[in-house]
């Protein structure tokens, strides 16, 4: 299974996370490659080599050149983050994130997440760093997260809100469950970005997991501090006991039998528990008792997913019920790559596993550029295909 660590000792903020993923190795035109499919205008994406006492890390920087001062809801995210033509998997990380933020700054200010309006976060340069995150997450095919303790700061910061005292509440709430650890440096360290990144996307915190490291990355923060390098490390490698037939791990199964209801609704449910976050879903045609033909909804997640995908069935469909079980499965590990075609730049899937060796074209970037050029859809394919096997040659 293919993991990172990230080892917060001075803090992380969106744009520390980026630039460690890239320094382990992320490539820089990929990640923008990826993030154009926004529909935002006036942001530039740009990387430096620079140093924090004497180590070498990477500085990315997000310019933000539009010139709005817009105040975004949840809402107003939701839609940039769904209009865009980014993968499924990377959507609904993001707006785990966004969602966790709206949670937090509710919470902090004691109000619903509807009546939230996020100010720096809802610029365009937070919401590039924020969907920037899960798409550097999706192209190194990290599987899963972990993180060290978490260093509080101490003093105020002023904000959109006013003075507020160091960390800021709606980052307090973040933390919530999460470990901190005190730290002398009067200064922001854990911006409400980073703690929405790494509180939503790490499985735990705490020393460093059983590994084996195959990329380190330093991702350098803005300001330099007296104490100690303002940087966030990441590494990036292997869970020991990964084996040659694939990174094992475990879903949860969720399952039902209808009978009475029409299957024009089947596909807007299919629809429904893809964007709240099931890996796959689908119907299969059966025979119930008494010879009555049937469907059974097959919906396969992560089991912190389950009970909610649980609830959105019996809201949506005619069932009295669901089944639901732990499965044991075995997966690829996989890495994603943006590659230049004739018709244009496609993202494709890499799984490997001892010798095995896949590829496979994203469908929507083919289908786009197939519409786009009136092309058969194989054709397209099979050129992201040819540009990938020349690309190792």
């Amino acid at each position: 299974m293919r993991i990172a660590y990230f080892d917060c000792f001075s803090g992380i903020s969106g744009d520390m996370f980026l630039g460690a993923m890239v320094d382990a190795g992320l490539d820089l035109g990929d990640l923008e490659s990826e993030l154009r499919k926004l529909p935002l205008e006036g942001w530039e994406l740009s990387a430096s080599d620079v140093k924090r006492h004497s180590i070498a890390a990477t500085k990315v920087d997000v310019d933000d050149n539009s010139g709005e001062h817009a105040h975004r809801h949840l809402s107003d995210i939701a839609k940039i983050v769904e209009e865009s033509s980014l993968d499924d998997e990377i959507k609904r990380c993001a707006m785990r994130i966004f969602t966790s933020l709206a949670d937090a700054e509710a919470a902090a200010h004691r109000v619903t997440r509807e009546h939230i309006h996020f100010h720096e976060v809802g610029a365009i340069d937070s919401i590039v760093d924020i969907v920037g995150a899960a798409t550097a997450i999706h192209l190194m095919g990290i599987q899963e997260v972990y993180a060290s303790p978490i260093p509080a700061g101490r003093g105020f910061v002023k904000c959109a809100h006013g003075l507020m005292p160091l960390p800021a509440p709606g980052t307090m709430e973040l933390l919530k469950d999460v470990p901190i650890e005190p730290s002398d440096i009067e200064k922001e360290l854990v911006t409400p970005t980073g703690a929405a990144i790494i509180s939503t996307l790490a499985s735990g915190f705490g020393a460093i997991p059983r590994m084996t490291v195959n990329a380190i990355g330093y991702g350098a923060g803005g300001r330099d501090l007296e104490q100690q390098p303002n940087m966030l490390r990441v590494l990036v490698g292997t869970k020991n006991g990964d084996n040659a037939g694939g990174v094992a791990d475990s879903i949860t199964i969720v399952q039902t039998n209808i009978d009475d209801q029409s299957p024009e609704a089947f596909g807007y449910v299919l629809e429904l528990l893809m964007k709240r976050g099931a890996l796959d879903a689908y119907f299969t045609p059966i025979m119930m008792k008494k010879g009555r033909p049937a469907y059974q909804l097959s919906v396969l997640c992560r089991h912190d997913d389950a009970k909610a995908l649980a609830a959105l069935i019996l809201e949506h469909t005619t069932t009295f019920g669901v089944r639901m079980w732990e499965a044991s499965r075995n997966t690829l590990a996989r890495e994603y790559h943006a590659v230049e075609t004739p018709y244009g730049s496609v993202t494709v899937k890499v799984g490997m596993a001892g010798n095995v060796h896949k590829v496979a074209p994203e469908f929507e970037d083919c289908r786009r550029l197939a519409e786009e050029a009136d092309a058969p859809i194989r054709d397209v394919y099979a050129a992201a295909v040819r540009s990938y096997e020349d690309s190792r040659a």
